[in-house]
């Protein structure tokens, strides 16, 4: 049957030559990458480099900003990794779970202020619902692959103490303390506004003012921590509620008029409207500040018996357990994909030259 024969060799010459067509075939122009054969598009890729930017007043270099993209990109990567392992599991948020999100986001403020938000981070509102969409899919994901996976016993919380004993007790009293904080500077970029609100006094007197009527409002009973999140000008407190952490009593006498503020307080009270000096020494104020304080530890022994002691160490084990299950987690997710990373070999060719 030479006919029959010479047939078959003719298809699986063009079998052949097709496949060998389809290996060779260049990713379109806007695809720094695909995962799985789905592409990851250039135009994200350069939105969350210019994200990471922010307001850097200085141009990185080539070499800086090719180094820059390609962590972003890894990061881009790792998340469809995930998006598509949550879909296989029937985990992706739906669009009421988005929606809840983002009136969740939109509550503490004007719909003025939210698209003003939106302008000033260089996203539309669909590119917020996008980001919260693979927010809420990823934490469903980790929720059920590792969360629920970590189970901490009385017995790991008593034989952590045990071994660690010495950690809990305290040389000297710590004071846990939150702020409310605004400065007379006026911001030079929007995101530098790190509050819900995007408030932000300009001069000293506009601060005075502010500070003052947040003051007001804590003395007639409003919430410490919301009044911090929507107008505290710190960009590293402001977030978490104006929550400073602990700080021992050795380091508050350092500054004598904070010490006397604040070791006046029971827990939950706050101090008078404090100025914030430009320095050591210095008498120019340039801010303002309100002061709670969350706890008082005396220093001494803490018991196991103590219900704080248990919840930090208990918290402790399984965050230590979750980020040890997620690393794993995420290589064999990587492991399992197909990755092919087109700018990273774009950016090999160009400077192995």
């Amino acid at each position: 049957m030479p006919g029959l024969t010479k047939q078959h060799t003719l298809t699986g010459l063009l079998l052949l030559s097709l496949t060998v067509a389809g290996c060779n075939r260049q990713p379109a122009a806007d695809v720094v990458a695909t995962v799985n054969g789905k592409p990851i598009a250039k135009s994200d890729l350069e939105k969350y480099y210019k994200g990471q930017l922010g307001d850097q007043q200085q141009t990185p270099s080539q070499e800086q900003a090719d180094s820059m993209r390609l962590n972003v990109l890894r990061s881009l990567i790792d998340e469809e990794i995930l998006q598509q392992r949550a879909a296989k599991m029937n985990l992706t948020a739906t669009n009421e779970e988005v929606d809840a999100k983002v009136a969740e986001m939109k509550a503490p403020v004007t719909e003025e202020q939210f698209n003003q938000h939106l302008k000033d981070s260089g996203l539309t509102l669909d590119d917020l619902k996008r980001d919260v969409r693979r927010s809420l899919t990823t934490e469903k994901l980790l929720n059920k692959e590792i969360n629920s996976r970590i189970n901490v016993t009385d017995g790991d919380v008593s034989s952590y103490y045990n071994q660690h004993k010495n950690e809990y007790n305290l040389i000297e009293t710590q004071y846990h303390l939150a702020q409310i904080i605004v400065t007379s500077q006026p911001a030079q970029q929007p995101q530098q506004i790190s509050n819900l609100q995007a408030s932000k006094a300009n001069n000293d007197g506009e601060a005075q003012k502010k500070i003052q009527a947040l003051k007001n409002r804590l003395d007639s009973g409003e919430d410490f921590g919301t009044l911090a999140m929507n107008f505290s000008e710190s960009p590293q407190t402001a977030p978490n509620g104006g929550d400073m952490g602990f700080f021992s009593e050795s380091q508050l006498r350092s500054d004598t008029e904070l010490f006397n503020s604040i070791s006046k307080l029971k827990p939950g009270q706050v101090t008078a409207v404090i100025p914030v000096p430009e320095g050591p020494g210095s008498k120019r104020a340039v801010g303002y500040a309100i002061f709670k304080l969350v706890s008082r530890e005396p220093a001494g022994q803490r018991s196991l018996n103590d219900p704080a002691v248990q919840q930090a160490i208990r918290q402790q084990l399984k965050d230590g357990r979750s980020q040890l299950l997620k690393n794993a987690y995420f290589e064999m997710l990587r492991d399992e994909a197909k990755v092919k990373n087109y700018f990273a070999e774009t950016v090999f060719k160009n400077e192995a030259k």
